[in-house]
């Protein structure tokens, strides 16, 4: 019979986004099922080696959500699992699932790999994209969770003839099982949120790429496998054919993306390849500075945020070119495998060259079942393939109740998918809030051990890191010489410290060994730290006696030519580590209550959007407008690409703002100061002449953006040049002048990509797209052209580029070194401007008379982020557009806690992408709105009273305001408010009289430290 069970939420899909969804909703209170499956969550992410723009490891980011997910008490993890059927409504889904048979009980598998040792049978393996091989039983990668092996049924002897059963012989749990049979589990849920992800194209249905045919043929997939230190070369970029270093590589993109053709192909654009491919061969070149690397494409589509500066990285880089040219696979050498590619040129015709290796850049399609799943889960599709979506929302799907996140919804990035997952959260909450904390549970620890007058008793672990430490630090060596420091009792290596289990091994050593300090050699704090310090507090130890070494990025990353110093290096950085371990001091963290309402500092849509969500969702939001009226940017837009007529609306939005009892909006309004902390924020607002204090928990800060006003092209001087978004208005309005031109001329990258603004605007290109069909309809007969650099129409909006070139809507490319040329003329007697530009296919300049110039005007931060980041204390980018705290897994969220971010004040965006951001910043606020009290650091500031002199030299150097005066009986003396402390030490560094101190880096660890790391002065001295 099948087990039966009530939880608030499924979801379907263990990739970044399902696994952000599942997390969020888990911190909002409510009990998810985390569904995958493949035998492991981490879905593609878990196969990259890098991550554009940052270049951070992508399993060094992703893994510490498995630790998250597998640690949460409000989250259950089903992996090998599918859904069978769906009944029922928002609220009360009957889902049916079956658990595949892993032929392993999992609560009997310790994970020792014995098995897989033994079997014998071999058989392509699939997350190394089946460059290299593994068995039958394996374990699905290296930091997999749950880390347990499965059988490959297609490929078990026992299972297809029955004459192997080496494995059940070996295992000396048990638990191997070749009988298992599927399981079946019912489910009650309130919603569903589907993740399934996407696969990638597959270059064999076009034989014309050489792909399956010529072995030095890869994908960009397989390529991301070949650079991984966990992949099948450990790191080292090999040629499939001889396994020898290439020295000359080609990239080509759009394979599978932005192509009609029966034969396989998409007409869309898959959006990350251009940037995917940027980012291989910023690191093919890290390996080798000396590789030759070639990029064939057909525009570069840099329009995310910092996208265009890391384009301009890879461009500079030594041996690289970019080549604009359709290209066609040539032949293979017999000998040497090369492979050859024919490429046009501008100014030398056809050539073909011959390349060591080639990396098709593959697109993204839609998952492989997806059709089957539709009909599961009793959903549309869009013309694509992919989940078909509201219009006014990319994350509500046609059935009430189920929610879709990630690159389900379309092609989409890593911040992309993990903003739709938030919003997901939010729309779930909205829709179940009557029953938040009903199934779940807070997490318990076990008791904290006083050891403060123990001896002390320090455990050393090194992780390999994969080969990303290991391939070039000794560390066996290094844990050799840990072992010998002073107090330290225990030592060992690790493969993953990071994964699951592995990090479970570090809990059972410090009970096993009995440790008080735990210093980990491994890689970045800024990522990892917060999972193992809650490792210790799982082994019952005060987090803060937890120390890191990060012996991966100051040595194996840095010194990757030099092993043997990389190694030397490590130990001494071990060695300071274990000096200041010997030091620390348990320290307490403090709960912060949580005034459970929220400031929204914006009213435009992204504002308004998150305002709603968060007032559904049952909490008080006050929102600030600075003009006398609701709207924002969006008051300037008509109509979207794909017809949603955006009027009507913000028309319905601002009525139910207005409606919503629970928010309170102020017009005309002006912040003038805001104090606080996390939990418990006071700003200061001046609204309609009346001054007001607004007591709030967080905030959503949504300041908008501006259009550039052009200084160039005669804007300004000339009323027939126009923005486009004059243009927009003109035609809304039906301005015959207008409708009636002749000829119509727009440039695009205007105030942008340059000096100065070295940012792409994102809109620019569809904008413009999206104006001459609506040109097109209302006057068939205009001659339109569109003055580029490159085409950015990303994702969907490809079709509508095509739309505008089949119906003569005429491209002609300019370089930024030879800019179009604007000047008013007379021509028959008639006034119209004269637009001279290049054309490079002609080899010639064209003068176009046009009665209309309209420019691309970029999208600039507004003055108002400016004065926000100030009174905020939170972070602006290079340009001038907010901060995210991490580019990749915390989009929404600031640096600063409890403060959260959206829509064009972000970066620019499309209004579907305003309003899925939206959604993610109310998901995440709300996450921390449901709690009754937040944590806050141990790691503060603390005054020795007698020491201070009031000399007010930390007040001035605090960029918080967490110091103050009280006044005691000795007089005035300063005082840290923890809540507001941030603990970055630059008062200590300015108190003359050492005062002020900051705990956890105390003189004494730092000395330590330093004493360290030059153990011969010591010794001399």
């Amino acid at each position: 019979m099948a087990q039966k069970n009530f939880i608030d939420v499924l979801v379907v899909g263990g990739g970044i986004s399902g696994i952000q969804a599942a997390l969020d909703l888990a911190n909002t209170g409510f009990k998810v099922y985390l569904i995958d499956k493949s035998p492991a969550i981490g879905g593609k992410m878990s196969q990259l080696d890098k991550t554009f723009p940052s270049n951070d490891c992508s399993m060094c980011i992703e893994s510490p959500k498995f630790n998250e997910c597998s640690r949460h008490p409000n989250i259950e993890i089903l992996t090998y699992t599918e859904v069978e059927s769906v009944k029922g409504k928002a609220g009360n889904f009957k889902v049916t699932l079956v658990k595949k048979p892993r032929y392993v009980v999992e609560d009997k598998c310790t994970g020792c790999n014995l098995c897989v040792e033994y079997c014998p049978a071999k058989v392509p393996d699939p997350y190394n994209q089946n460059i290299s091989t593994n068995k039958a039983i394996h374990i699905h990668f290296s930091q997999a969770l749950p880390l347990i092996p499965y059988v490959d049924p297609e490929a078990c002897l026992y299972l297809k003839d029955g004459s192997c059963t080496i494995c059940e012989g070996v295992c000396k749990p048990k638990a191997i099982d070749l009988h298992q049979e599927a399981e079946t589990i019912e489910v009650q849920a309130g919603a569903i949120v589907l993740s399934p992800g996407f696969e990638t194209f597959d270059p064999k249905l076009r034989s014309d790429y050489g792909y399956g045919i010529m072995e030095n043929v890869v994908t960009s997939l397989d390529y991301e496998r070949i650079l991984s230190s966990t992949g099948p070369y450990e790191g080292t970029i090999s040629r499939p054919s001889d396994k020898k270093h290439p020295h000359k590589i080609a990239w080509i993109q759009c394979v599978g993306s932005r192509q009609v053709n029966p034969d396989g192909g998409n007409s869309y654009c898959s959006a990350v390849c251009c940037a995917y491919t940027q980012k291989q061969v910023i690191l093919t070149k890290d390996h080798d500075a000396g590789i030759e690397a070639t990029i064939f494409h057909n525009d570069i589509r840099a329009f995310g945020k910092d996208f265009e500066r890391f384009y301009q990285r890879a461009e500079k880089l030594s041996d690289v070119r970019f080549i604009r040219s359709y290209v066609s696979i040539g032949t293979e050498n017999p000998e040497t495998k090369n492979v050859s590619i024919r490429y046009s040129t501008f100014d030398q015709g056809v050539k073909e060259e011959e390349f060591d290796m080639v990396v098709l850049s593959v697109g993204l399609n839609p998952p492989a079942d997806v059709r089957t799943m539709a009909t599961t889960f009793g959903i549309e599709l869009n013309e694509h393939g992919f989940c078909k979506t509201k219009p006014s929302n990319a994350i509500e799907t046609t059935r009430p109740g189920i929610f879709a996140s990630g690159a389900f919804i379309g092609p989409a990035d890593i911040p992309e998918s993990v903003v739709a997952a938030g919003g997901a959260s939010a729309l779930c909450s909205e829709l179940l809030s009557y029953r938040r904390g009903d199934l779940s549970r807070e997490r318990e620890y076990p008791p904290e051990k006083d050891v403060a007058n123990d001896d002390i008793r320090i455990g050393v672990v090194v992780c390999l890191c994969g080969a990303n430490i290991g391939r070039i630090v000794d560390t066996p060596s290094v844990v050799e010489y840990a072992a010998g420091l002073p107090n330290v009792v225990y030592a060992a290596q690790n493969m993953f410290a990071c994964s699951t289990e592995n990090a479970q091994l570090i809990a059972d050593a410090i009970v096993e060994h009995n440790l008080n300090r735990v210093v980990l050699a491994a890689c970045t704090p800024r990522t990892h730290e917060p999972l193992f310090r809650d490792t210790c507090r799982e082994a019952g130890l005060n987090q803060y006696y937890f120390e890191f070494a990060n012996i991966r990025e100051h040595c194996s990353w840095v010194h990757s030519k030099d092993k043997e110093g990389a190694t030397e290096k490590a130990k001494d950085i071990v060695r300071m580590a274990v000096a200041r371990a010997a030091h620390l001091e348990p320290l307490q963290e403090f709960q912060l209550p949580v005034n459970k309402a929220a400031l929204v500092v914006g009213g435009g849509l992204a504002g308004m959007t998150s305002a709603l969500s968060m007032a559904n969702i049952g909490f008080e939001v006050y929102l600030v407008e600075k003009t006398s009226d609701l709207g924002g940017m969006a008051r300037k837009i008509h109509y979207t690409m794909d017809g949603l007529e955006v009027q009507p609306l913000l028309d319905d939005l601002i009525r139910k703002v207005y409606r919503h009892p629970s928010i309170h909006v102020s017009l005309d309004a002006t912040i003038t100061d805001v104090s606080g902390y996390v939990g418990n924020f006071v700003t200061t607002v001046i609204s309609e002449g009346r001054t007001k204090e607004i007591l709030h928990g967080a905030a959503i800060l949504a300041t908008g953006a501006d259009e550039y006003k052009p200084s160039e092209y005669l804007y300004g001087q000339d009323d027939r040049v126009l923005t486009s978004l004059e243009l927009e208005d003109r035609i809304a309005k039906q301005d015959e002048q207008t409708l009636g031109a002749q000829s119509l001329v727009m440039i695009q990258c205007v105030g942008c990509r340059e000096e100065g603004k070295n940012y792409c605007s994102r809109v620019c290109c569809s904008q413009s797209i999206k104006n001459a069909l609506k040109l097109k309809d209302l006057n068939p007969d205009m001659d339109i052209y569109v003055i580029y650099r490159d085409m950015r129409t990303y994702g969907f909006k490809e079709d509508y580029y095509r739309e505008a070139s089949n119906r003569d809507v005429k491209f002609i490319r300019y370089e930024p070194t030879d800019k179009p040329l604007v000047e008013a003329a007379t021509e028959g007697g008639r006034p119209i401007i004269r637009v001279t530009v290049p054309d490079p296919v002609l080899g010639q300049k064209l003068a176009i008379d046009a009665d209309l110039l309209v420019l691309a005007a970029a999208v600039i931060p507004s003055a108002s982020s400016q004065e926000m980041a100030k009174l905020f204390k939170v972070a602006l980018n290079t340009d001038g557009f907010f901060q995210e705290a991490h580019v990749k897994l915390r989009p929404v969220d600031f640096g600063a806690d409890g403060i959260f971010l959206c829509g064009l004040a972000h970066y620019p965006k499309h209004i579907t992408e305003t309003i899925s951001q939206a959604y993610g910043a109310a998901g995440r606020a709300v996450n921390m709105l449901t709690r009754d009290s937040v944590t806050a650091s141990g790691a503060v500031c603390d005054v020795k009273r007698s020491d201070c002199v009031a000399c007010a030299a930390c007040i001035t150097a605090c960029k918080y305001g967490a110091i103050e005066f009280v006044d005691t009986p000795y007089g005035k003396e300063a005082t840290v408010n923890p809540a507001l402390c941030k603990g970055d030490g630059l008062c200590n560094t300015k108190c003359p009289t050492g005062a002020i101190y900051l705990k956890h880096y105390t003189n004494q660890e730092i000395w330590s430290q330093i004493d360290a790391a030059l153990p011969e002065l010591e010794e001399a001295g």
